[in-house]
């Protein structure tokens, strides 16, 4: 394996920031320092005026393998990741067939360890028939990041609404128990009055079916299953302001027993989008009125909130309603609609780079996004080796120049569903080099795919 030297170079990491050399060395951060002289063949990277962050992990994506292929795959939603500097990813269990046996699952680690250009784990699916199946989960705690519970409604008979499943499910796992929070009745009941009160629903109307209050009766209702059972739950996408009472940081983030997690998409968007937008942000839970992206920013900085993750989940442009016209702008399919239209944005490949231009505007500082997009994922989830600049850690690292703006363009994206939501937008940043396991994978637009990510491990 080739070993590395990256000179000069401002590393962010627990807090800080300093200029530093690091010494890559079998697949490890061997040293970090001033002026190391390395005692071995190296390949030495220029890293002045440049900074290194540890990889970015994402504990939600959506790569759609198996069965689902046609909107992503793993392969080319990891490599999207690697480009964006996200080194290490969660992948959830609504694919088809759904992962409600251990064998699906892993048979999906099997693809993973074959394809995935990043380093991954996967989420054991439930419904409310394979409770057994699920509590087998605590056989490989060491190996799985968790249990995922659709508390609002998924495809693939992934809902879980029965009581008597959920409870048995907090009083048995002795895994993370990772929730999609959203009341179905409430659902239901508001997309029934709307139905009534209009003839043709928009994108629009999307926060005010999967209202505020949908959202926070099921996030409740998983924090009282949690208590009841001392379960290690956490709870995803927060999206409202409301919610945020349901959540403390009175402890530290490695005494937390409940946690949670904001989305890119919920920190930039809001129901204003939709204008422009339309349902290229229809996603579940669905991007509400602004004074919840407000509140969300509050509570990340005051640390009520845990993690940054994306919820990356790739609909091809027609499951949107959108086909792509010559001069490569998006345009509506006549007869598609709000109805028709899929849930969920494409967004891996640029989490990171749209936290930064945040850093530019003084939302949020580089050390923090830091902290919440790699330090805090690896301790919610207890993974091994991974997450900070540590000698002796996993060299997942990556290279950002702060000073070399970078605009999506069609051409640029590398999902397979072809387009992002965020087209057009210009950051102030680029990753520049991308090391997973110490493996340059991405370096100034060059890919070396010889080496694959490896399974996360945990310590559990």
């Amino acid at each position: 394996m080739q070993n590395y030297l990256i000179k000069n170079i401002t590393v962010v990491n627990e807090g800080k920031s300093a200029v530093n050399d690091v010494l890559i060395k079998n697949g490890r951060i061997e040293k970090i320092g001033p002026s190391i002289q390395p005692g071995i063949a190296v390949t030495e990277i220029n890293g002045e005026g440049k900074h290194l962050l540890p990889g970015a992990i994402d504990d939600q994506v959506h790569f759609r393998e198996p069965g689902l292929t046609h909107k992503a795959n793993i392969y080319t939603e990891s490599k999207a990741a690697v480009a964006g500097g996200v080194t290490s990813f969660m992948e959830m269990p609504n694919t088809m067939p759904p992962v409600f046996t251990q064998q699906l699952l892993e048979d999906k680690y099997n693809i993973g360890a074959n394809t995935a250009l990043a380093n991954y784990s996967f989420f054991m699916g439930t419904s409310n028939d394979n409770t057994d199946e699920v509590l087998r989960t605590n056989d490989r705690k060491k190996d799985i990041c968790g249990v995922k519970i659709f508390m609002g409604s998924s495809t693939g008979g992934l809902l879980v609404d029965n009581y008597l499943t959920l409870d048995k499910i907090f009083g048995g796992s002795e895994v993370l128990i990772a929730t999609h929070c959203e009341d179905e009745k409430i659902i239901k009941a508001n997309l029934e009055r709307i139905k009534k009160e209009k003839s043709i629903l928009e994108a629009s109307d999307h926060p005010l079916i999967r209202d505020e209050n949908g959202c926070f009766e099921s996030s409740f209702t998983a924090i009282q299953f949690a208590k009841k059972h001392n379960s290690r739950l956490h709870i995803l996408h927060i999206s409202t302001e409301k919610e945020l009472q349901l959540f403390t940081n009175m402890v530290p983030l490695s005494q937390k027993n409940i946690t949670c997690e904001v989305c890119v998409h919920h920190l930039h968007f809001t129901s204003e989008d939709y204008a422009t937008l339309g349902n290229r942000i229809k996603c579940n839970p669905a991007i509400k009125a602004p004074n919840n992206r407000e509140a969300l920013w509050k509570a990340l900085l005051d640390d009520r909130l845990d993690v940054i993750a994306t919820d990356h989940a790739p609909h091809i442009l027609e499951e949107k309603g959108y086909e792509r016209t010559a001069d490569g702008s998006l345009q509506l399919i006549p007869g598609g609609g709000y109805e028709k239209s899929h849930a969920g944005l494409p967004l891996v490949q640029h989490s990171l780079l749209l936290m930064l231009h945040y850093v530019q505007q003084g939302a949020i500082t580089i050390e923090k996004v830091v902290e919440k997009m790699s330090h805090a994922v690896a301790t919610c989830f207890q993974i091994a080796d991974r997450g900070f600049i540590r000698e002796g850690y996993k060299a997942d690292l990556v290279i950002v120049d702060l000073q070399k703006p970078y605009t999506i363009t069609p051409g640029n994206i590398l999902y397979k569903c072809g387009w992002s939501p965020l087209e057009g937008f210009t950051f102030p940043a680029s990753v520049t080099n991308t090391f997973v396991n110490g493996h340059m994978v991405y370096g100034n637009g060059v890919w070396d795919e010889s080496q694959k990510g490896q399974r996360l491990a945990f310590d559990r």
